[in-house]
């Protein structure tokens, strides 16, 4: 088991630990809202509490000890009759509490039980108490939604990038011995020719009706190698390379950068998920 998070019911904290697909309470904490001394061997000597226990433990426990389970049936409520968590798992081999000790020591409980041992803090405690872990359990479920949500749009936007990529031939061409010779206005036209294979001003003039500029059109895997190559340029100056060099180097970048993205085998596993 492992800490996931806590929850505040009246006040109190109470934490949560993992254990296979849920999670249990911990009904130590749970106590600290109890007025007066009240202990958890209180609790379960009674018998109202041994018979819940047992009726829980036959649905989800095929494991479970009938026997052992009998022979302390029948000593519950008795004066004299105690018995700790650690002995009620021992003996009936119980999956719905157990002891922990270190870090996150203490006693948890599965929500069914937590919630019954929260009518033994009050009433309006247990209320509370499932409210608040209905509202955990109600954001994680949105949280796991949203993130398959995600994935799918995800899987749905990468197809038709890769589809109109191929279409629209996004994998730039290797620059000319002309585009080599030509001195650039500025660094940005320099990486515009060597990932689109025109300067802005040629975008423009081949797109009157365009209201964005040429960087505005781009797709998501030509920004995410624009930002590369922006890095690489300011290298390569450093470096002392002309700009018919840098240009070169550049574009060689961008044609494998784009080659990689758009036909890595894990965007492909991506875009057979669900589209």
């Amino acid at each position: 088991m492992a800490q996931e998070k806590s929850i505040i019911v009246k006040g109190t904290e109470i934490s949560l630990l993992s254990r296979n697909d849920d999670y249990f309470i911990s009904i130590t904490d749970m106590i600290k809202a109890k007025d007066g001394d009240f202990f958890i061997a209180d609790w379960l000597r009674n018998r109202n509490t041994v018979e819940f226990l047992g009726i829980w433990e036959s649905i989800n426990n095929p494991n479970f000890n009938y026997g052992e389970f009998a022979i302390i049936r029948s000593q519950a409520g008795l004066n004299n009759y105690k018995i700790s968590v650690k002995e009620w798992v021992e003996k009936t081999n119980a999956i719905g509490i157990k002891s922990t000790a270190g870090r996150y020591g203490g006693t948890y409980a599965h929500p069914d039980i937590a919630f019954e041992f929260g009518m033994w803090i009050s009433p309006e405690f247990k209320i509370y108490l499932i409210k608040e872990f209905a509202r955990l359990k109600a954001e994680e479920q949105e949280r796991l939604s949203s993130g398959w949500n995600l994935q799918r749009t995800l899987a749905k936007i990468n197809y038709r990038i890769h589809t109109d990529a191929i279409k629209d031939h996004l994998i730039p061409a290797i620059v000319s011995n002309k585009q080599k010779s030509i001195t650039y206005a500025n660094e940005a036209d320099l990486l515009n020719v060597a990932l689109f294979g025109k300067t802005a001003a040629e975008f423009r003039a081949e797109n009157p009706n365009t209201k964005g500029n040429i960087r505005d059109e781009a797709t998501l895997e030509q920004l995410v190698v624009l930002s590369n190559l922006e890095s690489i340029n300011a290298l390569l100056i450093r470096d002392g390379l002309s700009q018919a060099e840098r240009l070169e180097k550049l574009n060689q970048v961008a044609i494998e950068q784009l080659k990689s993205l758009l036909l890595h085998k894990t965007i492909k596993k991506l875009r057979m998920g669900d589209v």
